[in-house]
């Protein structure tokens, strides 16, 4: 996936201002597929400049100001039928949790526990905001959910949900598989006699 893939599913539920792409995209494919607002302007003009997107003022203020709403043209949603009909090509893995993980004897005493505790906190984290991703989804109060919905007849609005909701609970599959990693990993620490914390004396 890229971001302009990312960019056309978020546009194809309907035009949006650069702003408004950059509001939902936080609160919604951004959970998923992470990009700064610094890379989703320039993506957009690019976009456009590829025919993928067309763009229009559309008035902003009370000042006579405007602002550039985009919208997918047929050609952007061939784009996005082709990436979605296309297998992903997979990369080898780069885990710089488990690269670190793997020579903790150089690390100082407690800092591999330290280290660890970070790793469960983080992931704890992103398991609470998947499965508030899912409760918004499933109650229908998700503002980006209710956009697409409304722009898709509604004998595919379950459909359309629950293939938001099957993203989200393999954010929570990940997130608790690299949780029971971590308490692992805590659990070899207290084995080995390793130190809990930096300051910690080490076991004799």
């Amino acid at each position: 996936m890229s971001l302009r893939s990312a960019l056309l599913a978020l546009l194809s539920s309907g035009p949006l201002t650069g702003y408004d792409v950059v509001k939902q995209f936080s609160t919604s494919v951004g959970h998923v597929w992470h990009a700064p607002d610094s890379q989703i302007y320039p993506e957009l003009r690019k976009m456009r400049g590829e025919g993928l997107l067309s763009s229009r003022p559309v008035p902003w203020g009370s000042r006579g100001s405007t602002k550039t709403e985009y919208s997918i043209t047929p050609e952007g949603e061939r784009a996005l039928r082709e990436w979605q009909d296309t297998p992903l090509s997979y990369v080898r893995a780069r885990d710089p949790a488990q690269l670190k993980a793997a020579y903790f004897e150089w690390a100082s005493p407690g800092a591999a526990a330290a280290q660890l505790r970070a790793h469960l906190e983080h992931y704890r984290q992103q398991r609470a905001q998947a499965l508030e991703q899912i409760r918004a989804l499933e109650d229908r109060t998700n503002p980006t959910l209710a956009r697409r919905l409304a722009a898709n007849p509604e004998d595919q609005w379950e459909r359309i949900t629950r293939f938001k909701v099957f993203a989200y609970e393999g954010q929570v599959a990940r997130a608790e598989q690299e949780i029971a990693w971590a308490e692992r990993g805590l659990r070899l620490l207290a084995e080995l006699g390793e130190p809990d914390d930096p300051g910690t004396p080490e076991a004799p």
